[in-house]
């Protein structure tokens, strides 16, 4: 019991620490979403122009500019918690790709509504809850590792539901493509990322461990030829 305790206690601390990493690039991006939101209502500015404008040089540079840009505090609550706990669980669980992943969602959603979206300014970080959730849930499947099997399963669970978001007409005034395009940018980024980062855990026999079992079977063999001696 003693000897094991530090064990426990280490392993607790390494969780910790690693949870307590995970959260500080997820919370400096929701922070800056907020400070963005706050700021365009004190000062009465609409920032709306610095989204993804389709096929036009205006809206290039909101492939990087608008997961930070919302319409009003319901849009931005709506999109704040989803982002905040998938890229937290992003962080945690694939702690060596998170970053890339990330970045590359970010970046291949914002590309992918610039060439296929509407003509319509785009903004929100929808496209990137999107594209988080559906890397999770994809590649814990690709994976075949029950830990992130499970993950998938949950992810499903609480956002199942935004699986409608990706089609046509569902909601009103709602950038459907970003959702669908992010949806795709997960699947991608799933399979391009399927063989870095956690992966299943392998069972492996060596050779002496066969020899001894097959050595403890002749043993089992032989005793069990030998006659029952009564004292």
């Amino acid at each position: 019991m003693n000897d094991s305790s530090p064990d426990i206690k280490s392993e607790a601390a390494f969780y910790r620490k690693k949870f307590l990493l995970s959260i500080i690039i997820p919370s400096v991006i929701v922070l800056f979403m907020w400070i963005v939101r706050i700021t365009e209502t004190i000062f009465g500015l609409d920032l709306s122009n610095l989204g993804i404008y389709p096929l036009e040089i205006k809206g290039l540079p909101g492939i990087f500019l608008s997961p930070f840009i919302h319409e009003n505090f319901r849009h931005l609550l709506n999109n704040t918690l989803p982002l905040y706990m998938l890229s937290i669980t992003l962080f945690f669980f694939y702690s060596e790709i998170a970053l890339k992943v990330l970045s590359w969602t970010w970046i291949l959603t914002g590309l992918l509504v610039w060439l296929g979206g509407r003509e319509a300014w785009h903004i929100g970080a929808s496209g990137l809850v999107y594209g988080l959730a559906s890397f999770l849930f994809f590649s814990g499947i690709i994976r075949r590792y029950y830990r992130l099997v499970a993950l998938s399963l949950l992810i499903v669970f609480m956002y199942g539901e935004m699986v409608w978001g990706i089609f046509p007409g569902v909601y009103q005034n709602v950038s459907w493509e970003s959702h669908m395009l992010g949806f795709v940018s997960g699947i991608i980024l799933a399979v391009w990322y399927r063989k870095k980062g956690p992966q299943s855990p392998v069972i492996e026999w060596s050779e002496e461990e066969e020899k001894e079992s097959g050595n403890g079977n002749d043993e089992n063999a032989d005793n069990s030829k030998m006659p029952n001696l009564e004292f």
